[in-house]
């Protein structure tokens, strides 16, 4: 099976199942001198991984990271980075009844009609259990971009169904009003605005009690990333960001900036006047410029442009439902399905982490592309 690398400067290349002894990523490119342990992985795998609440799948994973090489007394070498993280609450018998019928939404038939063959437990390669790999990747991706440029990459759920928050500045967005409610406890659903977000979650529960999921839109905004990252024809900054997201398991959709909205826009209301700015130049004979509005979403012809990189992925329901569905079996007949296991209601709450680990490592291999690789320094 090809197709398992992204990447060209900073490479990411991921292996396991949902029901398999574990998953591997091997990170090949990150600069040698970068600090590293498990513990800078650890808060994203926790962010990502299964059974935070009744809101989520009952899967318990402690999703504990194992560097096997690539690091050597804390920092890394420039060799290819190995992480395993083993699979430890596999539930295989909850498939055994569909493993000859193909369930509704997911990727069971169209792997048969590729491969002629698949692994039915859990969706196999297919499962979103294989993204534990990537968020280990992005950790890495996450701490790079952060020594190479002060890059921060946050995610949070914009919206539950017909649920919207109302975020008036989403570069201002931090991480603590993404996990924690004003009032100190756990934000369940990862929204910023905690009105939303108790909206979100009544939603959500509702739609679990009645055997069903519910679907919505998570916003992902790379602040600090300097003007110049991204190709201006095929490997536009947007290209590979939008190929990132898309990647993902249930992403039916991505926007940039004002997105689908500008299709009702003229240009005189659209186009993101220039600033003067003092001649500071980086890079050389170039003045640093801002726009006073951001609708083209901090990329301007592929490259970035210096402003936040505002960008939207829309995350359909969950196509695993406790309720019975009609569908049909591998030898073509009719057939129906109630499915097993353990599911979420609604994927929202644990993407932000999925989609931040895609977007930081579209951003380190730009970044390495334009630089070169090089020694991180630890003052930096």
């Amino acid at each position: 099976m090809p197709g398992s690398s992204f990447g060209q400067a900073f490479r990411v290349t991921t292996a396991g199942e949902s029901h398999g002894p574990g998953n591997v990523v091997i990170v090949d490119g990150c600069p040698p001198g970068l600090a590293l342990s498990e513990e800078d992985l650890r808060p994203d795998l926790a962010r990502r991984k299964p059974g935070q609440s009744v809101l989520t799948t009952q899967r318990m994973e402690s999703d504990e990271p194992e560097i096997l090489s690539g690091v050597y007394e804390g920092r890394t070498t420039g060799t290819p980075i190995a992480i395993l993280v083993r699979n430890t609450d596999q539930r295989s018998k909850d498939y055994a009844s569909i493993a000859e019928v193909y369930r509704p939404g997911h990727a069971d038939y169209t792997y048969d009609a590729k491969y002629g063959f698949r692994d039915p437990r859990g969706g196999g390669r297919s499962s979103a259990r294989e993204t534990v790999a990537r968020v280990a990747a992005g950790a890495i991706a996450k701490k790079l971009i952060h020594e190479a440029f002060g890059g921060r990459v946050i995610a949070y759920v914009k919206q539950v169904g017909d649920v919207v928050a109302k975020i008036d500045d989403p570069a201002s967005v931090t991480l603590a009003q993404v996990e924690t409610l004003p009032d100190g406890s756990p934000n369940l659903v990862r929204c910023p605005d905690p009105d939303a977000a108790a909206r979100m979650v009544s939603l959500i529960d509702e739609v679990r009690r009645d055997l069903d999921s519910i679907g919505g839109v998570s916003e992902i905004v790379a602040t600090n990333v300097p003007a110049g990252l991204g190709e201006p024809v095929f490997d536009k900054l947007r290209a590979d960001l939008g190929k990132a997201l898309f990647s993902l398991p249930a992403v039916l959709g991505v926007e940039f900036g004002s997105g689908f909205a500008s299709a009702r826009m003229r240009g005189s209301a659209h186009n993101d006047v220039f600033l003067a700015a003092a001649r500071e130049t980086s890079p050389p004979d170039v003045p640093t410029l801002r726009t006073a509005s951001n609708r083209h979403g901090g990329m301007l012809g592929g490259i970035s442009s210096g402003m936040p990189i505002v960008m939207r992925a829309a995350i359909k329901p969950t196509s695993s439902l406790a309720r019975e569905q009609d569908t049909a079996d591998v030898h073509g007949r009719a057939a129906t399905l109630r499915t097993k296991g353990r599911h979420d209601p609604c994927l929202l709450p644990r993407f932000p982490p999925i989609g931040e680990a895609m977007v930081a490592i579209v951003l380190a291999d730009h970044w390495l592309r334009w630089t070169g690789s090089r020694r991180v320094s630890s003052s930096t």
